[in-house]
């Protein structure tokens, strides 16, 4: 059975990025007398961007708008975004192998095309991927299957054939819920207990260029 396609997360699965918006909670909360409460990121992990700033002002009471959330958080991020943000480790390994089988790649994230496009330029691999979704385009997180199914359509993938990369369980879910085979990439940050990724993923991987021998097998098995 042919790879229709392969579906990717960008922050935490394909680049080291996770770092950028931890600073940015903390900064961000401390310029208005806050914290980071320890259950923030868990509450917002598989949120889109827009959601995560109406959440943001919800729970802090703040007085701003979602749009000048969004806009202090995108400047907040450019920069990082643009120069300092690398890929993971065996990402351009697992990429090129995926280049080489003539697989299509595609992106579904909660970032904005403002801040990964010229970090996906940087790093000289922005053309590589087919097609970019984000989460803004549809109605719903990535709890929901919504965003891959639109990634899917664009690249005219099965998703019964086209594979999702994540490093979050909800969002794992979400795939799983519009037919997907899906992948989570370990991310020791969010101490996942391993029977609840087993339960719940198709595959698991601890560096993701891992997934190489996995989807050579997974054709194997279905021809």
């Amino acid at each position: 059975m042919k790879i229709e396609g392969v579906i990717f997360d960008l922050d935490g699965t394909l680049l080291d990025s996770t770092w950028v918006w931890s600073q940015i909670d903390t900064d961000f909360l401390k310029k208005r007398g806050f914290e980071v409460p320890k259950d923030y990121s868990t509450a917002i992990m598989a949120m889109g961007f827009e959601e995560v700033a109406k959440y943001t002002i919800k729970r802090f009471l703040l007085q701003e708008t979602k749009e000048d959330v969004m806009a202090e958080w995108d400047a907040m991020a450019r920069d990082a975004y643009a120069h300092d943000v690398k890929l993971k480790k065996g990402v351009k390994e697992l990429l090129l192998w995926l280049k080489k089988q003539d697989i299509k790649m595609s992106v579904a994230t909660s970032n904005s095309a403002s801040l990964f496009e010229p970090c996906l330029k940087n790093l000289g691999i922005y053309d590589w991927f087919h097609s970019f979704t984000e989460t803004g385009d549809v109605k719903r997180g990535k709890e929901f299957p919504d965003v891959y199914l639109k990634a899917a359509e664009k690249m005219g993938a099965n998703p019964g054939n086209c594979f999702v990369f994540e490093d979050i369980l909800p969002a794992v879910l979400g795939a799983k819920k519009g037919g997907f085979q899906t992948v989570l990439v370990r991310e020791p940050k969010w101490n996942y207990a391993k029977e609840d990724f087993d339960l719940i993923c198709d595959y698991a991987v601890d560096e993701i260029d891992e997934a190489i021998s996995l989807l050579n097998q997974w054709k194997c098995d279905m021809i």
